[in-house]
């Protein structure tokens, strides 16, 4: 058994269902407890995102929005563009759907573990601010529960690496040898070393500085690639305008009754691509948002939480949904000749 074949099998036994029967049902059990909050309090969020609530003396290293991008920043990329087309072609356009509920239920978990991250954390002498749910794991829970707060503090560690590192820069280098070579020559090790030791290079000067430096480059960027990313997917979706009534037809016939031509013709396949590659997207249950929203300046966790909900909205209803748009309404994902070249 090859790497690849021993990946796949380990991603088939924890992407099975009782994993996202576990997210997605927490956050359906968290929506019910906290009241729909993220409907109810929608508008609210925005204000406290844009610092009307937020004091230059409140606790904390920055700011509610520099928060949220710097979360952001992890979330939006490869995932809104290869996982919603793997979405697609493996679980046909009914997995959009299922994208769709995940990310309204992941807005309460994302609330939930964000608002706990500012509750517990911990504020040395000198105003460095420690959070995250490895902290409030072990102070909310009890000291014995430490052991499940290094678990996370572990396995977060070791998540990084994956999914945080090699599959972003994987398909950064995949791009660049498409555009040197084409797509019917395989990458060559100089361009990917190349590649590597660049992007090494640059998130170097990034990270080292800590969590202000990350956060005040991701304020600066992840608005301005966000912003330019929907205007040309909308651009796209506006020459194609007329068909776009269709594809939102084929997201929601095939929500519960799955092609014969993908997932085996199983609902359950349509089901399990879609959640995953939403909660791949948005990371809602992941908690690594928390650890940097819970350095955000506020006094009040729950007004961070509802900023931390922004992010899988953003990140899924809005980005995935126009990338999902895109590929349908265009009918990529239907050419056979296509189907291997966008993931």
């Amino acid at each position: 058994m090859n790497i690849a074949d021993l990946i796949a099998k380990v991603d088939g036994l924890i992407w099975g269902p009782p994993l996202m029967i576990l997210l997605v049902g927490t956050g359906f059990y968290l929506t019910i407890r906290i009241g729909f909050i993220q409907f109810r309090g929608f508008r609210h969020e925005i204000k406290v995102l844009f610092n009307h609530f937020s004091k230059e003396d409140d606790p904390g290293e920055i700011s509610p929005f520099r928060a949220l991008c710097a979360a952001l920043s992890a979330t939006i990329g490869t995932g809104n563009i290869v996982g919603v087309a793997a979405a697609i072609l493996i679980g046909g356009p009914g997995a959009v759907f299922w994208m769709w509920i995940t990310a309204l239920v992941g807005m309460a978990t994302k609330f939930s573990c964000c608002a706990l991250a500012v509750h517990f954390r911990r504020i040395d002498n000198s105003g460095e601010v420690h959070g995250g749910p490895m902290y409030y794991i072990e102070m909310g829970m009890g000291p014995s529960f430490k052991w499940l707060a290094v678990l996370f503090a572990v396995f977060t560690a070791i998540a990084s690496v994956g999914i945080g590192n090699m599959f972003q820069i994987n398909n950064v280098a995949a791009a660049v040898n498409t555009i040197i070579y084409g797509y019917d020559v395989k990458s060559s090790e100089m361009v990917n070393m190349i590649v590597g030791l660049i992007a090494a290079g640059l998130v170097a000067i990034v990270i080292l500085g800590g969590i202000k430096r990350i956060a005040n480059v991701a304020s600066k960027i992840v608005p301005f690639m966000c912003v330019f990313y929907i205007l040309a997917g909308l651009f796209i979706l506006f020459k194609n305008a007329e068909i776009i009534p269709h594809g939102l037809k084929l997201i929601f016939k095939y929500a519960f009754t799955a092609p014969e031509s993908v997932a085996g013709g199983l609902l359950g396949g349509v089901i399990r691509s879609g959640v995953a590659r939403g909660l791949f997207s948005n990371e809602a249950g992941l908690g690594s948002a928390a650890i940097v929203h819970g350095a955000a300046r506020t006094r009040e966790p729950i007004r961070q939480g509802m900023v931390a909900m922004l992010g899988p909205f953003i990140d899924t209803i809005v980005v995935c949904t126009i990338t999902a748009l895109v590929i349908i309404c265009t009918g990529a994902f239907e050419l056979v000749e296509v189907k291997g070249k966008l993931t």
